[in-house]
């Protein structure tokens, strides 16, 4: 279930699940900009630094992570309810420093955490820093928040968001006018697809056998880490049918 491993610090993926996309509605996707904008560039707040991080996030990162995130939850929202699933609607609420939203999304009174990554991306990782090792959230410890989720799905967006700012010189300026993002959004053509999920007993496995990417790793001998993660491969994941099975 590991990494390849490459002295001194590369560790490459071997367990791949190709990218199959479904579009994407402009509504769902004018939806997600309205509630990044604002969260990034308004009265909204999201942390500059990661968990475990060593770097400052520009405006135009966070809302790239920001609507990569609330796209996916939205996504994971609808496959569910078009099977009949009861669930809560995705959370737009605009909150300030130090006021969060709980857990992404719960569905017949379980808890789902919705990790999203670039359509290229083969590992759901959750930084090691925030998970004990009975797989509880500590952020959310003795918070009346939610300590133990039961599903975390990854979820894949095509295209890469932060290619594009990158590309147009965006993803580390803390001012972009409103429509310029707009504009950019609308000219891609989206897609997304469900890479699988696994349940807490998989993640307290995880964290039991170390499946740990390490800060400043090379993933794949390019990517460099920012944070110490836990992982599994996409390979590895059990397919969204069957969390659909387990949730009706």
């Amino acid at each position: 279930m590991k990494l390849t491993f490459v002295y001194p610090n590369i560790y490459r993926i071997n367990k791949r699940r190709d990218f199959s996309g479904i579009c994407i509605q402009r509504k769902m996707l004018d939806d997600v900009f309205g509630f990044a904008y604002d969260m990034c560039f308004g009265d909204g707040h999201h942390r500059g630094y990661r968990t475990g991080g060593q770097y400052s996030r520009k405006k135009g990162e966070l809302f790239c992570n920001t609507f990569q995130g609330k796209l996916a939850e939205v996504m994971v929202h609808s496959v569910l309810t078009t099977a009949g699933i009861t669930c809560n609607e995705p959370d737009f609420g605009i909150y300030g420093e130090g006021i969060w939203d709980d857990s992404d999304i719960e569905a017949n009174g379980k808890k789902i955490s919705i990790k999203s990554a670039a359509f290229f991306s083969n590992l759901l990782l959750l930084e090691t820093k925030d998970w004990d090792d009975t797989g509880r959230y500590i952020p959310n410890i003795g918070k009346g928040s939610t300590e133990i989720y039961d599903y975390f799905v990854l979820v894949r967006i095509s295209p890469d968001i932060k290619k594009l700012f990158r590309d147009k010189r965006m993803l580390f300026s803390n001012e972009i006018p409103k429509g310029t993002i707009q504009d950019l959004i609308h000219e891609q053509s989206w897609m997304y697809d469900i890479a699988g999920y696994i349940n807490n007993d998989v993640l307290r496995d995880i964290i039991r056998e170390k499946c740990i990417l390490p800060q400043n790793a090379l993933l794949n001998g390019s990517t460099k880490m920012d944070a110490e993660n836990y992982y599994i491969q996409s390979g590895y994941m059990n397919p969204v049918e069957e969390l659909i099975a387990a949730l009706i």
